[in-house]
């Protein structure tokens, strides 16, 4: 993999842009008259998971939001606020939440090993990991990286339907569905948690599903 010098991410750039223009013409006016996203993302900042590329989608066709490890917890104003402005002014309709498999943040968390600052941010995904600790003792060791980041990823998917911004939206019969999802890097796939949440009465059992399908398909 090269190494490129922020010059030449410039010279990349400018060679990308004329690319563009010329195979599809108008393409950037076109860009700048709108933005209207169906969908949100919610995912890590690991550079390995480009939320457009692996989805296939254009630029202007996906909102995204990132952070260590795909946390969302009230506090974070930034997440939440991105949250509110996706549901409110542009009326996404899908919002997932999207970890990946062999997230470091995770392992971090699992090995309870420190790794700086970071470590204050992890505490949200070692709580997940306390509070599922019996289940991912039943999972082989060599699953239960993978089984916490499935874990972390339908907890935080359970985090945004308690949010104002998304009670408030379905109180108001917005059309929003939360979906859980996670990223192999391995083979480049999306796997679908089976967490779909879209009203406040199937939180509980979605979760609940979704932790026994976890749990079941990495059981040793």
């Amino acid at each position: 993999m090269s190494n490129p010098s922020v010059a030449e991410l410039f010279a990349r750039n400018r060679e990308w842009a004329a690319a563009m223009e010329r195979d599809r013409p108008g393409f950037f006016r076109s860009l700048m008259a709108q933005q209207r996203p169906a969908f949100m993302w919610i995912g890590c900042s690991d550079s390995r998971v480009p939320a457009n590329q692996i989805t296939g989608l254009e630029p202007g066709e996906i909102f995204v939001h990132r952070n260590i490890a795909n946390v969302v917890i009230p506090t974070d104003l930034n997440c939440i606020s991105t949250i509110q402005f996706a549901v409110d002014q542009l009326k996404v309709r899908d919002l997932m939440v999207v970890g990946h498999h062999g997230c470091g943040g995770v392992l971090a968390a699992l090995e309870d090993r420190r790794v700086g600052l970071a470590d204050n941010w992890l505490q949200h995904v070692k709580n997940v990991r306390d509070r599922h600790a019996n289940l991912l003792d039943g999972v082989a060791p060599e699953f239960r990286h993978d089984a916490l980041c499935e874990l972390n990823v339908i907890e935080q998917v359970i985090n945004v339907a308690h949010t104002t911004v998304i009670r408030d939206a379905w109180s108001r019969e917005q059309k929003v569905t939360l979906h859980g999802w996670v990223y192999a890097l391995s083979d480049g796939l999306l796997r679908d948690l089976r967490i779909s949440i879209d009203g406040i009465d199937q939180i509980e059992p979605a979760m609940r599903h979704a932790v026994e399908q976890v749990t079941s398909r990495e059981r040793a």
